[in-house]
């Protein structure tokens, strides 16, 4: 009986070392599963923050292609040659957006460094008589401030596919007006991206882009 005694407790002495093994390895298998997972959720989030930086400047470019429509039509008059409305021939100048020309326009953030006051070279036309030329480097001033709300890298552009090249005006009487508003394309690395022509005319460019064609 003493001998089948000690075998016991030398048999259960040896299942309870075994037993010890056992779970620091399903310790180390759980933390190496766990660590896998904390990395896919890290990765997945720097992706989603280039999705989310990219739908941001998408939201913003398309209010702001907006409200250059509604600028262009609200400084149109009609036009003295041909039928139709025309707008400042200022308003087509790509000087006239980007705050081009201005000293504020070298800030590490555009917005900050051109937007929080009014540059003494742009008109005050808040509340006070402008004339065409004024009011459209009041306006360009403005929607270039939209613009870099929330991406400093958005551009805006305002282009004319002229029908009368011997006339007056830079974008004459029911010509095509485009507004476009490009930004560099944010990518994690590892998507894959369809560039729009319009937004890249230039080889190597890799722009994202919202365009609206209009007519005054």
């Amino acid at each position: 009986m003493k001998a089948e005694k000690v075998i016991m407790k030398r048999a259960k002495g040896s299942g309870i070392r075994a037993q010890t093994g056992v779970g620091l390895i399903e310790i180390l298998i759980t933390l190496f599963i766990l660590a896998v997972g904390l990395l896919g959720v890290a990765a997945l989030q720097f992706t989603g923050s280039f999705a989310n930086k990219d739908a941001i400047s998408r939201t913003q470019a398309e209010m702001v292609a907006a409200q250059v429509a509604e600028r262009l039509r609200a400084a149109a008059r009609p036009a003295t040659v041909g039928d139709g409305m025309v707008a400042n021939n200022a308003y087509f100048s790509n000087t006239t957006y980007n705050f081009s020309g201005l000293s504020c326009s070298n800030a590490s953030h555009p917005y900050h460094g051109c937007c929080l006051s009014r540059p003494a070279d742009i008109p005050n036309c808040e509340g006070q008589t402008c004339s065409e030329t004024q009011m459209a480097a009041y306006d360009g001033w403005a929607l270039s401030c939209s613009a870099v709300q929330t991406n400093p890298q958005t551009k805006v552009s305002v282009s004319c596919d002229d029908t009368n090249n011997v006339d007056i005006y830079s974008c004459s009487a029911g010509s095509r007006v485009e507004i476009l508003l490009t930004w560099p394309v944010a990518s994690s690395g590892n998507q894959i991206y369809t560039l729009n022509s319009r937004c890249n005319p230039n080889d190597g460019d890799s722009n994202a882009c919202v365009f609206k064609d209009i007519t005054l």
